[in-house]
């Protein structure tokens, strides 16, 4: 039978890889002058929501309804970041003659606009959102963030309805 580690360890491990995932961005942006697209922000957000609701359940070490709670919390995150790399890869497969034209810059957007408007035109994409600037074993970086979400997802589903053993919860 395999042991899990004690829920605190996870969380911690899950914060400092998503940590680790925005240093990486934030080197890909100014150490390489890879400007983020709208897609790659939202992007980003979603996985500072997963590390921030893994950084509070590592300090709190929920139990019950807390760690279901946290489970959830981390599916919606993660689903919400899925949703977003997905329409990103999707974007990124396109034929040429089939990209949507550039839009205006995310700043200009969320300054003139509604939150409401200002997201459905994320969503649609653009041009810039369809240019694949680095690669990984075949995959974009959205691809990875997908792979990436999927796998907070299943951590998430796996806090929600996973009842932790006696042993384990003695450790914590």
């Amino acid at each position: 039978m395999i042991t899990m580690p004690p829920l605190r360890t996870l969380c911690i491990a899950g914060f400092v890889f998503c940590a680790g995932l925005i240093a990486t961005a934030l080197y890909f942006q100014h150490g390489m002058g890879m400007e983020p697209c709208p897609l790659c922000i939202l992007q980003r957000v979603a996985i500072i929501a997963i590390g921030l609701v893994l950084l509070v359940a590592a300090i709190f070490n929920p139990s019950g309804l807390g760690r279901r709670l946290t489970g959830l919390l981390t599916v919606i995150a993660a689903a919400s970041g899925g949703a977003v790399s997905a329409r990103h890869v999707w974007l990124q497969g396109l034929p040429e003659d089939e990209v949507p034209a550039c839009g205006p810059g995310l700043d200009y957007m969320l300054e003139t606009f509604p939150l409401a408007e200002t997201l459905d035109m994320i969503l649609q994409g653009s041009g810039e959102c369809a240019e694949v600037a680095w690669r990984l074993l075949g995959l974009s970086m959205p691809g990875w963030l997908l792979v990436i979400f999927s796998g907070f997802a299943l951590f998430g589903l796996w806090l929600t309805f996973s009842r932790p053993s006696p042993k384990s919860e003695a450790l914590l």
